[in-house]
């Protein structure tokens, strides 16, 4: 008589005790893990690499020498000026090249003939400051007003053969103006006095 005997595969037990066949499935959190290789850990940090090179490239361009400072010429506009104000318009002339003009503006091209000419001409001085020059036969100007409305006098200096008043503005900087003939001429900014009594004294007839 032939018997059934014990075999060596055992049935595997479930929970409960009782055997089962089915493999237990990984958890979700172990098959994240098993994602986890050192390529996808490249692969992130690609991104954060070329980020961290173009913040070094572009200070190392910042730093490079280039002048990011945009100069301007002011000669067309100071000769629209000069067409259509009924007073003879003076500008700086002969002014060292460390003084750049960065911008220029006037409402001539909108005045009528023989109306209030404003003209404003901005330089950049040696000392990476602002000196702004104007000049207009409109007492209320804003290029005038905004300066010198509030402005404090403090006596007079001598600049380029002329006298110039000398005021601190509400701001607290130094103005530096002239009135003749109910033309205002004005030379501001946040410059040093020195710097600005370099703008004012070059200050000369416009010739054309």
């Amino acid at each position: 008589m032939t018997g059934i005997g014990p075999t060596s595969q055992r049935p595997q037990e479930a929970p409960g005790g009782g055997a089962t066949g089915v493999t237990p499935q990984p958890s979700p959190a172990a098959d994240r893990a098993s994602t986890f290789t050192t390529l996808n850990m490249v692969r992130s940090l690609v991104p954060l690499v070329v980020i961290i090179l173009l913040v070094v490239w572009w200070q190392a361009f910042r730093q490079s020498g280039v002048d990011p400072v945009r100069t301007v010429d002011p000669s067309s506009t100071v000769q629209l000026a000069a067409s259509r104000a009924a007073y003879p318009v003076v500008l700086p002339a002969g002014l060292p090249s460390s003084y750049r003009p960065t911008s220029a503006r006037t409402d001539a091209g909108t005045a009528r003939q023989g109306g209030p000419v404003t003209l404003q001409v901005g330089y950049l001085t040696p000392a990476q400051k602002f000196a702004g020059f104007a000049e207009s036969d409109d007492p209320r100007a804003d290029a005038v007003a905004s300066v010198l409305d509030g402005a404090q006098e403090h006596g007079t200096v001598d600049l380029g053969g002329r006298a110039w008043s000398r005021s601190t503005t509400q701001r607290g900087e130094t103005a530096l103006w002239m009135r003749s003939g109910g033309v205002t001429v004005l030379v501001s900014g946040s410059a040093s006095e020195k710097e600005l009594e370099t703008v004012a004294g070059a200050v000369r007839p416009y010739s054309g």
